[in-house]
């Protein structure tokens, strides 16, 4: 049997320290480096567009982090949308971690199947409070709250209506401005 060595988060940053990483697009999950996906247009369209609408949502008591990293026990994701405690002061040096973090977003078009298995349970394991998958094909979002040990206790699916954040339950977000209609 081959054995895959694994990578801690501190590997993980002096790898990226030496540059040799640095025209590549990748991520550490669960010890493994693995590439990213490259973004479509579309990605970056409603990436963008969630962006914004969560920004106007949400000034002044959280903020929206695009596509930047965050800093897990063997894990550095970097997530579509992290919506993170405030002041920014605090990632001068760092990246959020699971205490710092609301809510992440991942915009699934091509990625659907690992944002739903291998970054859900990466998620839950680091206790992120809540969760949500954007399904661009089938226009759904897809929420997951109250981690365990590798999943979430409660799963929800919606198309229309209101939601809100458990951390903001006062901030009512539109699903329709959530999910991409063209």
């Amino acid at each position: 049997m081959i054995a895959l060595a694994k990578w801690s988060v501190e590997d993980y940053h002096q790898i990226v320290k030496t540059g040799i990483m640095s025209d590549r697009r990748v991520e550490l999950l669960d010890g493994k480096i693995l590439e990213m996906s490259p973004e479509a247009p579309l990605h970056r369209r409603i990436n963008d567009s969630v962006a914004e609408y969560l920004r106007d949502k949400f000034t002044g008591v959280a903020k929206v982090y695009e596509s930047h990293p965050i800093t897990l026990t063997d894990s550095e994701p970097e997530p579509d949308i992290a919506l993170v405690k405030l002041p920014v002061s605090e990632y001068k040096s760092r990246h959020p971690y699971p205490s710092d973090i609301y809510l992440l977003i991942e915009i699934s078009d091509t990625t659907l199947e690992k944002d739903l298995n291998q970054k859900q349970n990466i998620y839950a394991q680091a206790g992120i409070l809540e969760y949500w998958v954007i399904d661009v094909k089938a226009k759904k979002l897809i929420v997951f709250q109250n981690p365990s040990t590798d999943n979430y206790e409660l799963k929800q699916t919606y198309r229309k209506g209101e939601i809100t954040t458990l951390a903001f339950e006062e901030i009512s977000l539109s699903v329709t401005k959530l999910i991409p209609v063209d």
